[in-house]
């Protein structure tokens, strides 16, 4: 008898070691992307980085976009605020990005393209197209609202060394996608891969966070890349410096800006 309730006991301590973690930690899949977007957007109350984006088609040809992105959060909302201006090459200098970021209403989002001297409205039907040519979407940039997606967590696995939550994302409104895989780092929380698949059922596009820093403490995704694997192109970001709590003001992140760029700030 003690012998049968002491395998009981190892079989019962056995299957506590076999469940997953995040069936332990009671997390759900929903809660994890809500951390990862904190973690991978709204890091720091305000951030500026210098960033080389470099395009790269089928051929391996490569063009090259140099440029600074501003960001701010609203406090205590999830509200932000983006600025991106285009330092090169010539043909894109001085065109720049307003972002307006709201958390239950459709962004506001502005391009002035110096070249003709116009500011256009992106209107939120455009959000899902390319941005300035890149892999990523207008979208991408600052980040797709919680509620527009539902998740389901499906497994932890290693990935890159690396503990990650598996989560599935399945759009509630309209998306570029109709499945999303994500692999979040278990301890950072940051997105170390994504899978987009589209209406076809088929991977089209991957993400990739393929350099991580900490910078002043703040885990920081310094390259990243997105590969739309249907047409064999491929976005290249590198984020030459990344700094945080500058004490941006809010007046950096108006329309004015985006024909009278705030010089202090760009450099």
């Amino acid at each position: 008898m003690k012998t049968l309730v002491s395998f009981l006991l190892f079989d019962m301590f056995l299957a506590t070691l076999l469940v997953p973690a995040y069936a332990q930690e009671k997390i759900s899949g929903k809660e994890i992307i809500k951390q990862s977007q904190k973690a991978f957007y709204y890091a720091g109350n305000d951030m500026k980085s210098k960033i080389e984006m470099t395009l790269i088609n089928k051929a391996g040809k490569k063009r090259f976009r140099e440029m600074t992105m501003l960001r701010i959060n609203v406090d205590g909302t999830l509200e932000q605020k983006f600025y991106i201006y285009f330092h090169r090459p010539a043909d894109v200098r001085g065109t720049s990005f307003l972002v307006l970021k709201y958390p239950d209403k459709d962004d506001d989002r502005w391009l002035f393209i110096s070249a003709i001297k116009l500011v256009k409205r992106i209107a939120s039907s455009d959000q899902f197209s390319s941005f300035v040519g890149s892999d990523f979407t207008y979208e991408d940039i600052s980040g797709r609202d919680l509620e527009a997606d539902k998740y389901r967590l499906v497994k932890t696995e290693q990935i890159n060394g690396k503990s990650a939550y598996v989560v599935e994302s399945t759009p509630i409104s309209v998306a570029a996608y109709t499945r999303k895989i994500s692999w979040i780092d278990t301890n950072t929380f940051l997105p170390l891969k994504e899978e987009y698949y589209d209406i076809q059922k088929e991977l089209y596009k991957i993400f990739s966070a393929d350099q991580i820093e900490d910078v002043k403490g703040i885990p920081t995704i310094m390259k990243r890349s997105i590969t739309n694997v249907k047409r064999g192109h491929r976005t290249e970001v590198l984020y030459k410096t990344a700094e945080y709590g500058l004490g941006m003001p809010n007046s950096v992140f108006t329309e004015r800006s985006l024909r009278r760029p705030p010089l202090k700030w760009i450099k």
